[in-house]
C-alpha cells in the first residue's frame, strides 16, 4: 500500500478516494492542494486530509502516489508542475475520463516509466468534494491505463489500489479505453442531448410532448441533464473517436429511414430483436456507468398518506431515499411510484422490506 498520496484537485472523485483510504488504511498520510482553501480546511477537519499543500512544491518529494483530480484540460500543466518534485520511486496517476492527451503530454514530458493512467467509472449530479463519499467506487469499474515503459510492479500497485477501493480494476491500453467510453459514454450523451433538442423544437405551443415525457424518454435522455461544461471539455478531448462513432450511428439511422420508406418489416424487427439481445446481455447490477442509477418500481394504493407510509418503513430501517416521484407514463415500465437509491445495496434493501410488507415491486430491467 501507498505510504504518502498526494491529491492536486479534490473534488467529488478525488474526496471520495481520499476518505476510502482513510478507512481502509487510516495511517496513511494524505496530502491535498486545490484551489479553493477551505475545501481543504473542510476535509483536514474531517481527518481525510493530513497536510493541506499551499502550491505544488517540495513536500510531494515525500510521496510515493500524485492523484491528479484537475479537469483534464489542466492535467498537462500540473504534470509539468510536479515533474521536479518527484521521487523516482512516485507513481503518477489521473481520474480523467479521456486518456489519450494525458498519455500524450507524458511522452513528450518523458514521464512514461512513472505515469499510469486511471479512470474511477463513477460519478454522481452532484459536484465538489462536499458530495464525496467513501462508497462511491463501491463495485465500479477503475480503468487503468499503463504506458510503454510501466514496471509491473507500479502497475499492480494501482490494480491492488483499486482493490482497496473496492472497485473493480481494468487494465486496458489508453486509446481503446478512449474508443470503448466514446461509444458507452460520450455518444450516448450527445445523442440524449440532441434528442432532447429535437422534442423541444418540435413541440406545439402547449407543450403536449413535453407534458407526456416521462417512461422511456426519460430514462434514455436522463443524462443529458449533465454538466454542459464537463462534457464540453470530455467531446473536445475525445474528439476524433466522437466522430467516428457518431458517423456510424448516422450512417445506421440513415438505413432505418431507408427501411422505413421501402416498408421493410424483416429490417426493423431485426434491429429491435439484435438491440434487445445485446442490451439484455448487460449487466444492470452495480456501479459500472459514470451515472448509475439504482431505481425500483413498486404500486402503492391510491390514498393519503401512501407515500409518506412507504417512505417511514425505509426510514425505519435506515435506508436513504435519493429521489421519489410518481411514474405518470408507464407505458414502458410497470409500478406506480419510482424510488431512487444512491447505492445498489440499498436498493436492494429496500426490495426485501417492501416485499415484506406487501408492495408490488418491480426491479428496474
Amino acid at each position: 500500500m501507498f505510504q504518502t498520496i498526494a491529491f492536486i484537485g479534490l473534488g467529488l472523485i478525488g474526496g471520495s478516494i481520499a476518505r476510502k483510504i482513510k478507512q481502509v488504511h487510516p495511517n496513511t498520510t494524505i496530502m491535498a492542494y486545490a484551489r479553493t482553501r477551505s475545501t481543504l480546511e473542510a476535509a483536514k477537519a474531517d481527518g481525510n486530509v493530513d497536510v493541506i499543500l499551499d502550491g505544488i512544491n517540495e513536500q510531494l518529494s515525500s510521496c510515493d502516489l500524485i492523484i491528479l483530480c484537475t479537469p483534464v484540460s489542466y492535467n498537462a500543466e500540473y504534470l509539468r508542475a510536479i515533474r521536479p518534485f518527484l521521487n523516482k520511486d512516485c507513481i503518477i496517476s489521473d481520474v480523467g475520463s479521456t486518456k489519450t492527451a494525458i498519455h500524450e503530454a507524458v511522452i513528450q514530458l518523458d514521464m512514461e516509466s512513472q505515469f499510469i493512467g486511471g479512470h474511477p467509472m463513477a460519478g454522481s449530479e452532484r459536484t465538489g468534494y462536499a458530495c464525496s463519499k467513501a462508497n462511491l467506487l463501491e463495485n465500479a469499474y477503475y480503468v487503468i491505463t499503463p504506458t510503454a515503459k510501466n514496471r509491473q510492479e507500479d502497475i499492480d500497485r494501482m490494480v491492488a489500489f483499486a482493490r482497496d477501493l473496492t472497485a473493480l480494476p481494468l487494465v486496458l491500453d489508453y486509446r481503446e479505453h478512449d474508443y470503448s467510453v466514446a461509444a458507452i459514454s460520450h455518444v450516448p450523451h450527445l445523442i440524449a442531448s440532441g434528442l432532447v433538442n429535437l422534442v423541444a423544437d418540435s413541440d406545439s405551443k402547449e407543450q403536449v410532448m413535453k407534458r407526456i415525457a416521462a417512461g422511456g424518454f426519460k430514462d434514455i435522455t436522463r443524462i443529458a441533464s449533465s454538466s454542459p461544461v464537463m462534457w464540453e471539455q470530455i467531446c473536445m478531448t475525445n474528439k476524433e473517436n466522437i466522430i467516428s462513432l457518431l458517423r456510424d450511428y448516422i450512417r445506421s439511422m440513415q438505413q432505418i429511414v431507408t427501411d422505413l420508406e421501402n416498408d421493410d418489416n424483416t429490417a426493423i424487427y431485426n434491429c429491435f430483436e439484435r438491440s434487445g439481445i445485446y442490451r439484455n446481455s448487460i449487466s444492470d447490477r452495480g456501479n459500472s456507468t459514470l451515472n448509475p442509477e439504482f431505481a425500483l418500481y413498486c404500486d402503492i394504493p391510491d390514498k393519503a398518506g401512501a407515500i409518506s407510509v412507504l417512505a417511514s418503513l425505509l426510514a425505519f430501517e435506515n435506508i436513504s431515499i435519493k429521489n421519489i416521484g410518481i411514474n405518470h407514463n408507464r407505458e414502458h415500465q410497470e409500478g406506480t411510484l419510482k424510488i431512487e437509491f444512491h447505492e445498489q445495496a440499498s436498493c436492494e434493501k429496500a426490495k426485501v422490506c417492501l416485499e415484506y410488507h406487501h408492495y408490488k415491486v418491480y426491479s428496474r430491467s
